[in-house]
């Protein structure tokens, strides 16, 4: 109780008064704590009386220990000196040449020497060389040498090493005694070192003053401890005296039994030290509490385990009996005191009501807030709703069903007149025999359910066993479900606005309380706010369906047929929402094939119809055999067309736009390939190897103003040219390299044909939910073989034009196609007929036998022919007619150095 009064910090006004006036009777002076300390360390206070006990114990453990000190210097300077001679000794007499000294004529002649420079060396009093006689050889004094040795040298003659303290002829001394042996183990000679007793307790003698100062300054020390020590106590106990304290102590007790306020210290091992008259009322505590575990006082396990445990407790509430009390509790040690805590207990009974509303109306508020944070996290219906489930479980229901309208799963108009679909669950246990997850249901008009989406309105039904209607909903179920303790409904419709998404089921069985109107005003709230969430996922299903169809319908349903690749693709819309990925496979004249990829920029309708607008015009510009560079030109002209259009009206704008176009020759196995701003093609060759073509990078379409370059590379019979958009390679979580590195990988682990590849790609690169577009193409090249392929080099002469008709007769008759000669005859005479008159050399004639037979003319000049309509009257102008009526397709093919005209007709 002192320390705890003391940290306080208070006293009573009165008792400092009193205790003013008692100084002054003595004839002294009211002063405080700190007006000095030694006045104040006087006998009369409890601070003086400990200052002067402190004193005393100082002085004596200083002087035992000064004394102690003393004695064991002396120990330890004796066993040093033994030490030391018997070393000294030791070494001497082990020493080279000492035992062939004693075999010399004059042993003190070798010796004296030696032995005097070793004990100087040493720091000896002497070295003493004997015979086994004990007649010395050496000695410090000259004339002590050949006299009888004084000590004991009988252990030595037997081979051992020993030192004794004795009176010699120098004094009192310490000495060793060690034997000189020959290599058979025979003693010859003995040798002795000794140090005085004078010189060791000089050595302790020495030692004294610094032992005295040491003790002087401990006793500095200590006393200056004890000062300290006593003005802490004297500033905690404020210069009182026992009296004082007494009195003190007494007033204390009073107002702590007194308060209307429990209080209990509890020590360190969990024993109740001192409970004041309002714990014993309010715990109920008997008669001999004090000095008891807590836990063997009848407490309740939960109150008992908090003053056991001594933690921090802050109002924490406790059902004791009929009593709400409320707790606090704190550690007695967090300053240095003894272990224990110290716990206060107030009555809050009155209280209980009223706290368990605000504690509900606290759990609400935050359920609510947790349903605005927590629902519509996603533009996913099944999902939304499922949030809902779970948010509500077992917090407020133990189990909560969801069941909407099919239309309004699949992003549609919910149609009242239809079944449900159950799309969510939660509870507490998985067993409930309640409708699964993507049954349909067919509420009965009697069922709470279907008076809720009739009347728009929640319904509640606290006694399940009364409600006929739910009964009859499902007999055997619903008796099965009440087996299960389910007892208490309420059934909310998903309202937003004027449209009935479905219906949310609460269902109660751990909790006995059957639902009320509050929890159905709860209920009815936290439905409106998942309804809308619902309601946005299903506008979102509905216009993400709308863009996938329309993006579906602008992509190509199926491959052209042309025998210069083998094509397998991949298309694969985002899951957040549709993009503009698009490709084609595009026949071009001669055999040629075009494979296009690109990507317009964000997602939705506006970029699947603008995607579907680019598709449109490559496939014009395809059609005017253009070259990739010039193709991707016009097309950025026209996207910086469609720009400025859209800006006008406040549309978005399809800046940002990529595109990949790639030609490849069969006859000649020449791939042209340009890009704006896309990722470059991969090749896998036939061996297996991977690389990313060098295509120059020009600038995304609708950017302009800078010009788009080729890249030619021929490609080997069986390779495989990959084409993909960005969403393959690039996400949130990694750049676009590390992208291309993980693609290589995955390129060469593939198979060896385009559609195992594609596989291969999709299965290693897919992420679970892409957030783009995903495009991919590869194409496995074939090549003409020179069986399918003549050409001719032609003189600018029109004698020439038989001699051609005659090559290609011969050659259609090794292929087999005589029927097609005469035709073939026709339009090669009239198309070298015209290179010759109007263009320039060189001239040559190429025929390709493919899925068509194809004849091609080229000559030097760039001129573009036009076909005409000739009068009855006119002598020519009827060459490109005649073409055009004999050919299947034909057409102009401008190349740098000239130009080609070609024509196609079906193969018999």
């Amino acid at each position: 109780m002192v320390r705890l009064l003391g940290r306080s910090g208070t006293r009573s006004p009165r008792l400092g008064e009193e205790r003013a006036h008692r100084r002054a009777r003595r004839g002294g002076t009211a002063r405080g704590p700190g007006t000095g300390l030694l006045p104040t360390l006087s006998g009369r206070s409890v601070a003086g009386q400990v200052f002067v006990l402190h004193v005393v114990i100082v002085l004596l453990l200083v002087a035992a220990a000064v004394v102690a000190l003393v004695l064991q210097g002396r120990i330890d300077s004796t066993q040093e000196a033994r030490n030391r001679s018997l070393a000294v000794a030791e070494t001497f007499a082990n020493a080279p040449g000492t035992r062939a000294a004693l075999d010399a004529p004059d042993p003190t002649a070798v010796l004296q020497p030696s032995a005097e420079a070793a004990r100087k060396a040493a720091k000896v009093d002497f070295i003493v060389v004997l015979n086994t006689d004990g007649i010395r050889y050496t000695h410090p004094k000259p004339d002590r040498i050949g006299k009888k040795f004084v000590g004991t040298i009988e252990p030595a003659l037997q081979g051992r090493s020993f030192t004794e303290e004795i009176e010699g002829t120098i004094g009192q001394l310490v000495q060793a005694v060690v034997p000189i042996e020959t290599p058979d183990g025979r003693v010859v000679g003995l040798v002795s070192s000794g140090i005085t007793t004078e010189h060791v307790g000089g050595a302790a003698n020495r030692q004294l003053p610094l032992v005295f100062g040491a003790a002087g300054a401990a006793l500095v020390l200590a006393l200056g401890g004890t000062a300290l020590v006593s003005k802490r106590l004297l500033r905690q106990t404020h210069g009182l005296g026992p009296n004082e304290m007494t009195r003190m102590y007494e007033h204390h007790d009073a107002v702590l039994h007194a308060v209307r306020e429990g209080v209990i210290i509890v020590s360190g091992g969990g024993d109740l030290l001192l409970a004041n008259d309002e714990a014993q009322r309010l715990l109920r505590l008997p008669p001999d509490a004090e000095g008891r575990h807590v836990s063997d006082l009848g407490l309740d396990p939960d109150t008992a385990a908090l003053l056991d445990s001594g933690r921090v407790a802050t109002d924490e509430v406790h059902l004791v009996g009929d009593r709400l009390l409320a707790i606090n509790q704190r550690p007695t040690d967090l300053r240095g005191g003894p272990p224990g805590s110290v716990a206060t207990l107030r009555d809050s009974t009155e209280l209980r009501a009223l706290s368990g509303r605000a504690e509900e109306a606290r759990e609400r508020l935050d359920m609510l807030y947790a349903a605005g944070v927590g629902i519509g996290t996603s533009l996913d219906v099944t999902r939304t709703a499922q949030e809902l489930a779970q948010l509500v479980v077992p917090r407020f229901a133990d189990y909560v069903t969801v069941d909407l309208f099919d239309a309004v799963l699949s992003g549609d108009a919910p149609d009242p007149g239809t079944e449900l679909r159950r799309a969510a669950f939660s509870g507490i246990r998985k067993d409930i025999p309640l409708y699964p997850v993507g049954e349909r249901i067919d509420f009965i008009p009697t069922s709470p359910q279907a008076r809720s989406l009739l009347t728009g309105q929640s319904v509640v039904e606290p006694e399940l066993r009364a409600a006929t209607g739910w009964h009859a909903q499902h007999p055997e179920r619903t008796a099965r479900v009440m087996e299960h303790g389910v007892h208490s409904l309420i059934t909310a419709p998903l309202r937003a606005g004027s449209l009935v998404l479905g219906l949310v089921n609460f269902w109660r069985a751990e909790k006995p309380e059957p639902f009320d109107t509050e929890d159905q005003e709860l209920a009815e709230e936290l439905v409106a706010r998942a309804a809308v969430s619902i309601d946005n996922a299903r506008r979102y299903t509905r216009e993400h369906t709308m863009a996938v169809t329309l993006q579906r319908s602008l992509l190509p349903r199926s491959l052209p047929e042309q025998n210069a690749l083998d094509v397998a693709y991949r298309y694969l819309p985002a899951q957040a929402g549709v993009g503009g990925d698009w490709f084609d496979v595009l026949p071009l004249s001669g055999a040629r094939v075009a494979l296009v990829v690109g990507d317009v920029v964000g997602h939705g309708l506006h970029a699947a119809a603008t995607m579907g607008r680019l598709r449109t015009a490559v496939h014009n510009f395809s059609a005017l055999d253009l070259a990739p560079d010039e193709l991707l030109a016009l097309l950025d002209d026209m996207v910086t067309r469609i720009d400025q259009h859209e800006a006008e009206g406040g549309s978005a704008l399809v800046t940002g736009a990529t595109c990949l176009y790639a030609v490849y020759d069969p006859a000649s196995r020449q791939c042209t390939l340009a890009r704006a701003g896309h990722p470059p093609p991969a090749l896998v060759r036939p061996d297996g190897s991977v690389e990313f073509l060098q295509v120059p990078a020009g600038p995304p379409l609708g950017l302009g103003g800078l010009p788009f370059e080729t890249a030619e590379v021929e490609l080997d019979e069986g390779s495989r040219l990959v084409l993909y958009t960005d969403g393959l390679v690039e996400d949130r979580t990694r750049d676009i390299d590390e992208g291309l590195e993980l693609l290589r990988v995955a390129l060469e682990g593939a198979g060896p044909s385009p559609e195992d590849t594609c596989r291969a790609v999709v299965d290693a690169r897919l992420p679970a939910r892409p957030s783009d577009d995903i495009a991919l193409i590869v194409a496995r090249t074939r090549a003409l073989g020179p069986d399918q392929v003549a050409h001719w080099e032609v003189p600018s002469d029109p004698a020439a034009v038989a001699e051609v008709r005659a090559a290609v007769t011969r050659q259609l008759t090794v292929w087999g196609l005589d029927e097609a000669v005469f035709t073939t005859e026709l339009i090669l005479s009239e198309l070298v007929t015209n290179a010759i008159r109007y263009g320039g050399p060189p001239i040559r004639v190429r025929v390709l036998r493919d899925r068509t037979l194809i004849c091609e003319v080229f000559d030097g000049s760039s001129t573009a022919p036009h076909l005409r309509y000739a009068a009855m009257t006119d002598e020519g102008g009827r060459g490109l007619f005649l073409v055009a009526q004999l050919a299947e397709r034909w057409g102009t093919r401008y190349l740098p150095g000239g130009k080609v005209i070609w024509a196609e007709q079906p193969l018999p």
